[in-house]
């Protein structure tokens, strides 16, 4: 599923405005890359990208057609959108009850789940790695299992696109090691995901295009290669930064330390 967005500009919930000019282009294939700061407002344009905010000016396009053509069911078949993995009301539930809930959007908000849709939720487990979580509660995992769990909820809906806001942070460095191996496998056979991170290591090595979203300024557009250079993350993230690479078995990663 590819994406565009044009003449973006949007602002806060809290009413602030935080992005002006937004234009990308994503063919729907690997990894897409929206990287800045804190407070820059990543995950506002990505709920507007959704549709799940509004843009102040400019449009979401999907497939060529833009989102406002189409109709919310057919969209959703289409797409999953990962926030942050947060408790809530989710205590209750079991991982697979959680999961399965990702099926929703196929079978009907208020529909009970059949045969099918128990399978697709436990093939989703089984693709991140937690099948043995299946019984357990929302409430008596770890936060890494519960992120797990809510990439899997939106694999369960069989996604063309998969947008995952910052599934790494607040998560040790092993959980956010297994979150990174689920991501290379999805991309290895699709959907396309676009990857919304404040973790620069995690973008260069993942993405083929992405976004430099800075505070104050128009996001910047192009191959991962041009803007996810020492210069341009030092301007991002106002620190020097420098990149190395490092051989790590049959895979060389970038490593990307910051000098005050």
């Amino acid at each position: 599923m590819d994406v565009q967005v044009r003449h973006g500009s949007g602002h806060s919930p809290g009413g602030a405005p935080v992005l002006r000019n937004v234009n990308f282009e994503f063919d729907g294939r690997g990894v897409f890359a929206v990287l800045g700061p804190n407070g820059a407002g990543k995950t506002t344009l990505l709920k507007c990208l959704l549709g799940l905010m509004p843009w102040s000016t400019g449009e979401s396009l999907f497939n060529g057609k833009p989102l406002s053509d189409w109709h919310r069911t057919d969209f959703w078949q289409r797409a999953a959108y990962v926030p942050q993995a947060k408790l809530s009301n989710l205590a209750s539930l079991s991982i697979a009850e959680y999961v399965v809930l990702g099926r929703s959007a196929r079978i009907g908000l208020f529909s009970s789940p059949g045969k099918a849709a128990w399978i697709h939720a436990q093939k989703a487990l089984e693709e991140v790695g937690i099948p043995h979580l299946s019984r357990r509660l929302c409430s008596e995992v770890s936060g890494g299992q519960l992120q797990l769990a809510a990439i899997a909820r939106a694999l369960a809906n069989d996604p063309e696109l998969l947008i995952l806001d910052e599934p790494e942070s607040n998560l040790d460095f092993r959980n956010q090691a297994l979150i990174l191996e689920v991501i290379d496998r999805l991309t290895e056979r699709g959907p396309g995901v676009i990857l919304n991170t404040h973790f620069p290591a995690h973008a260069l090595s993942r993405a083929k295009t992405g976004l430099l979203v800075p505070r104050g300024e128009p996001p910047v557009f192009a191959p991962a290669s041009e803007i996810f250079t020492e210069a341009a993350l030092s301007k991002l993230f106002g620190i020097d930064v420098k990149i190395r690479t490092l051989q790590f078995g049959s895979k060389t990663l970038p490593v990307v330390a910051a000098l005050p």
